[in-house]
């Protein structure tokens, strides 16, 4: 991959991995960000600044550095379904320079807002993970900011030390925090999370880049497991489903599984996670050979679907 292509698919692995909707996820978003950060493809991200630019100038940019030709007749698109977006996340400012100015001015201009900048700074060094991880603690997403009406009851969870997000209320999520909370504390120590489904928004939590890195990218057509956990120490990625009303992991969803994630650079372990052994029962005979089981009320345990045990031999 060029760095040229290589600024792009970062750029775009950022937007996911900062939540913003699908709807942004796309090449004209993620060269804006660039433009913000005035990366043209000689710079790393290390280089990243924080000039001050209008719409009209970041399209001109794209054209000189990046060869996209946008139309006149664009500008409004990219002002209204992506920079706007971007201001709303909290990504750019809008006229830092002159708060009075007036809504729409055509001298109207934006800026990378100081802590993304640090963030994206960080892009493709060690520190990314722990970085994001803050930035995300402190920042809603905007995902997050659309559903604010329902902000009050979502479910907190700890994805790191001190580090909370939340998802969605309901049985789903509750069984995903447990996951993420207890399951990954007793048999992945030190794992880190890649990805965490919610029930009301695409993404709960991603970390795109780390997938990335793992040799996975993911075609957003493609249906993830609800957790996706690094265990880093056996270089695992344990790939688990959620089970409050829909199936576990049977055959068909295993090669699935086993296609989407087909090109990673770790092993692959599949983990069907249910609150109970009653609802566990309903789905027994399908649950494919060579998965795991984990039940939330019988948190200490793991149930292995014959085949070789992967958390290694019972002590005398």
């Amino acid at each position: 991959m060029t760095q040229h292509n290589g600024h792009t698919e970062g750029a775009y692995q950022i937007l996911i991995s900062l939540g913003l909707p699908r709807a942004q996820h796309n090449e004209r978003s993620a060269l804006c960000l660039l433009a913000l950060l005035n990366l043209t493809p000689d710079k790393t991200w290390a280089q990243a600044e924080n000039p001050l630019i209008g719409i009209t100038p970041i399209m001109d940019w794209a054209r000189e550095h990046y060869g996209k030709d946008y139309a006149p007749n664009t500008r409004e698109t990219v002002r209204r379904q992506t920079m706007h977006q971007f201001v709303d996340a909290g990504i750019a400012l809008y006229n830092p320079d002159n708060l009075l100015r007036p809504v729409n001015s055509p001298k109207a201009v934006y800026q990378i807002e100081p802590a993304a900048l640090t963030l994206l700074r960080s892009f493709g060094t060690p520190s990314w993970h722990d970085y994001l991880v803050a930035y995300l603690a402190e920042r809603e997403t905007l995902a997050n900011r659309y559903a604010m009406v329902r902000e009050q009851s979502r479910i907190p969870v700890q994805i790191a030390p001190g580090k909370v997000i939340t998802l969605s209320p309901g049985s789903h999520s509750e069984l995903i925090r447990e996951i993420i909370e207890d399951f990954a504390q007793r048999f992945a120590p030190g794992s880190v999370l890649v990805y965490a489904g919610d029930t009301g928004e695409k993404w709960g939590y991603f970390d795109a880049p780390l997938l990335a890195s793992l040799g996975v990218s993911i075609d957003l057509h493609g249906k993830m497991p609800d957790v996706v956990l690094h265990y880093v120490r056996e270089n695992w990625l344990l790939l688990i489903e959620s089970v409050t009303s829909h199936g576990p992991v049977d055959g068909k969803r295993r090669a699935e599984l086993a296609y989407l994630f087909k090109n990673a650079k770790a092993g692959l372990v599949y983990v069907t996670a249910f609150p109970n052994r009653m609802i566990m029962g309903r789905y027994l005979a399908e649950i494919a050979w060579e998965t795991e089981v984990w039940v939330a009320d019988a948190p200490s345990h793991v149930i292995h679907f014959n085949g070789e045990r992967f958390l290694g031999p019972y002590g005398s």
